[in-house]
């Protein structure tokens, strides 16, 4: 791997990050606060939150055996995905490879911050070779993407060649495990110790329940934390999300029913969803979604929105011609998506 000097933008490394109110007391005591212009009143809701949000990290630390100090909390994942950009990457110079098909923001965040963006097809299984994803890089390239479980495909990509990459290559690998709680798979998190060039998201939004509050997940070696944290915004979660984040963290138990319910649920609907008449095949899946080549997926589509059911179009995206993918719901919204197929 590259040093994390040379990895980082220039002006990030040597930038000196703003300092907030509440980093510079820190480790003392305190209990008047007359030091961020904030109005004395209507407390807790008039203090500024902790712009590092340590309690939710060290609830997270015990939940996932990660560090604190190893762990990046976002406004959702996106946050995560935007900075890997905005402190690695040069615009107009530095470029990331990424599978294809995948989750979208990957993209999109390279567009904004005007980095070359370029895509690895998966196979007929959508599956990706490492020598491949390697072929496509080159001096400039800063960053690997491999979301796995996969979006839109919801399989997992195989765990050798992820491990091939992050060996052979000497920038960052980012693996976005958004959907790892639905997977048979263990998370690569346990491997941070060995490769320093990981970079592991995660999130409360899928499994934990939590989608609303955006709280996305970073985990990494300290040093790339640290680097995250010069350029992240002084306050980037808010009480309200700490608070709900804690309050959920506090609660496993409701998570692993809902899990065994949705897993239970998934092996149903992957069933019955094979047996219609407008499904060509149903794709294997490791996440709370599966994806279902159809007859005609824009007019399957269409029919559903008129009965009020909504699921996604992924016909647009490549090797997904024709391709719906649906999220798994309650048994009784799963019931009526299949009753309003079973009438077409």
């Amino acid at each position: 791997m590259k040093s994390l000097q040379e990895l980082t933008r220039p002006n990030i490394w040597s930038l000196a990050p703003y300092s907030s109110a509440r980093n510079e007391y820190s480790g003392h005591a305190a209990h008047v606060f007359l030091d961020a212009n904030e109005n004395p009143y209507n407390n807790p809701y008039n203090r500024y939150p902790d712009p590092l949000q340590e309690e939710v990290k060290e609830k997270l630390s015990k939940i996932k055996g990660v560090p604190a100090e190893c762990i990046f909390l976002g406004n959702g994942s996106d946050e995560a995905i935007d900075l890997v950009y905005r402190c690695f990457c040069e615009p107009q110079k530095d470029n990331v490879v990424a599978i294809c098909p995948t989750y979208g923001m990957y993209e999109v965040c390279a567009d904004i911050n005007n980095v070359e963006y370029r895509n690895v097809m998966l196979d007929e299984n959508y599956q990706v070779c490492a020598d491949k994803l390697l072929a496509a890089c080159d001096s400039n390239t800063k960053a690997i993407w491999i979301c796995s479980p996969n979006n839109p495909t919801g399989n997992s990509i195989n765990r050798e060649e992820i491990i091939k990459v992050i060996e052979a290559f000497d920038g960052l690998v980012i693996v976005d495990e958004a959907y790892i709680d639905f997977s048979r798979e263990v998370t690569i998190s346990r491997l941070l110790g060995k490769y320093t060039n990981l970079i592991v998201l995660q999130t409360l939004s899928k499994a934990w329940g939590s989608a609303a509050i955006r709280l996305g997940m970073a985990f990494a070696s300290k040093e790339i934390i640290s680097i995250y944290n010069k350029v992240k915004y002084p306050y980037n979660v808010n009480l309200l999300t700490q608070q709900q984040a804690l309050n959920r963290l506090s609660n496993t138990y409701d998570v692993e029913q809902w899990v065994k319910m949705l897993l239970q649920e998934r092996s149903r609907m992957l069933s019955a969803f094979a047996e219609l008449k407008i499904c060509e095949k149903v794709y294997p899946t490791d996440a709370n979604f599966f994806l279902a080549k159809v007859t005609d997926a824009q007019k399957i589509y269409d029919y559903l929105v008129e009965k009020g059911i909504i699921v996604r179009n992924r016909t647009r995206i490549s090797l997904c011609q024709n391709c719906l993918r649906i999220t798994i719901g309650t048994r009784d919204e799963n019931n009526e998506l299949l009753g309003a197929l079973r009438s077409i």
